[in-house]
């Protein structure tokens, strides 16, 4: 199957088997949004359907919760789960710190909700995502659509304090129309090019009238499984200060041997 795929394509799809292969029977896991994410539920479905996998999914979005119904993964709300195992997500950004931005997709609020409320969070992710200090991919902000240009104004002169590079803020927006999250709200991209001090920013947003949610995940993820285009993966892990390093076998079934420790 991953001879079909592109480098990029192949990066998130051994990430997200790999990652996958975390999830133990009887688990309740937060299921991500996104492009590597459905990659993740995808194996999860085959696992579901080929080993009699038994696992209660919390989708972080509309469109996540419904492909795992197709996949015949078992969906519950968070609140019916109380809380998971494990949460499975993608990002657009990480550093060394695994710090995130998160929101892309326009799900950061749900997103994050879950991640939080999750004995382990981890994030999947092609090796193009790692960068050296956050900030290059436009940072969500998730805001009320009332008096929304406002609240723009006032995170704009928030940041002037800010160790930024870039202040502007941008509406998302979805063809001629706003973009609207699953809970009705708007998002402002923020263009900052570089944060500096990303757990001051995330603070100073989320007390803006306003804003409801910002996409910085700060001491929220617990291991990155990083997917490159030859098949290799690395994870991560940030409490334990370890890396493993694995390959995807091609030939048959995929199969993943650790190579190291």
């Amino acid at each position: 199957m991953t001879g079909d795929l592109s480098p990029i394509d192949k990066a998130k799809y051994v990430a997200a088997r790999r990652a996958a292969e975390m999830v133990q029977d009887g688990m309740r896991v937060g299921l991500g949004t996104g492009s590597t994410a459905a990659w993740m539920v995808r194996r999860l479905g085959e696992r579901v359907q080929e080993e009699g996998l038994r696992v209660k999914g919390v989708p972080t979005s509309t469109r996540t919760a419904q492909l795992a119904r197709e996949l015949g993964i078992e969906v519950v709300s968070l609140d019916q789960a109380g809380w998971l195992d494990l949460t499975i997500d993608g990002a657009d950004e990480f550093d060394g710190e695994l710090n995130l931005i998160k929101g892309g997709g326009g799900a950061h609020l749900q997103e994050k909700i879950v991640a939080t409320a999750s004995d382990q969070m981890v994030v999947i992710a092609d090796a193009g995502k790692e960068v050296e200090t956050l900030g290059a991919f436009p940072l969500p902000v998730e805001v009320i659509p009332f008096g929304w240009q406002t609240t723009r104004t006032l995170i704009e002169e928030a940041l002037d304090t800010m160790d930024v590079l870039g202040t502007s803020g941008a509406l998302r927006m979805n063809g001629e129309a706003p973009f609207v999250t699953d809970e009705g709200n708007h998002i402002l991209d923020l263009h900052l090019q570089r944060i500096g001090n990303p757990r001051q920013l995330a603070l100073v947003l989320n007390q803006v009238p306003g804003v409801v949610e910002n996409g910085l995940f700060i001491d929220i993820c617990d291991k990155v499984v990083i997917g490159h285009g030859d098949g290799r993966v690395e994870l991560r892990d940030i409490n334990e200060g370890t890396i493993e390093l694995d390959q995807l076998v091609e030939g048959g079934e995929n199969l993943f041997s650790d190579l190291a420790d």
